[in-house]
């Protein structure tokens, strides 16, 4: 892991986290997370397990320490690093296709979904957090606009930072 590597991913998260502070919370205090788009843009940058760890471990505090659910943070942390995996797995495994933008936008998309569920499932059936609004409520009015978001904010920052990557001759999946 080179330093230059540390720093874009760094940026990353910062503007991921940036955006999450600014984004206001919803329907029981989730919010859209476009940290996770910055994660799945690092993911597809740099799909080695040492990154997509510090990823899924520096979004997943970041989140967590801004979340305005209650007793977001856990969920936050599990839902991350979960699904960070999950994401590295399909972009290994679709090697050649992942960073092509359509595929790319869909696997946020997915990925986006993935991340949702997994954070109000912790978060309900794991910690018992006890909200007005049930499961499949949140998923419709939170999740599910959260996937329109960032599948839409992928399509217009992925294209943006895969230009500066390459004329800045970072050295990551898409330069080889």
């Amino acid at each position: 892991m080179n330093t230059k590597n540390l720093v874009l991913m760094s940026l990353l998260v910062s503007v991921g986290a940036a955006l999450y502070l600014v984004i206001p919370g919803f329907s029981g205090g989730m919010k859209p997370d476009f940290m996770l788009t910055m994660m799945f843009i690092g993911i597809l940058l740099f799909p080695k397990i040492s990154h997509v760890f510090l990823l899924a471990i520096t979004t997943g505090v970041i989140s967590g320490l801004f979340s305005t659910f209650p007793a977001g943070f856990i969920p936050n942390v599990v839902d991350k690093f979960i699904t960070a995996f999950v994401f590295f797995a399909v972009v290994v495994a679709l090697k050649h296709f992942a960073t092509k933008l359509p595929i790319a936008v869909a696997l946020t998309a997915i990925g986006t979904l993935f991340s949702g569920v997994i954070f109000l499932s912790v978060a309900i059936f794991v910690l018992g957090v006890d909200l007005p609004i049930p499961f499949s409520g949140l998923v419709i009015g939170v999740v599910l606009p959260t996937v329109a978001l960032n599948a839409i904010a992928f399509f217009f920052i992925f294209p943006i930072v895969t230009q500066l990557v390459k004329r800045s001759k970072f050295d990551t999946a898409l330069s080889n």
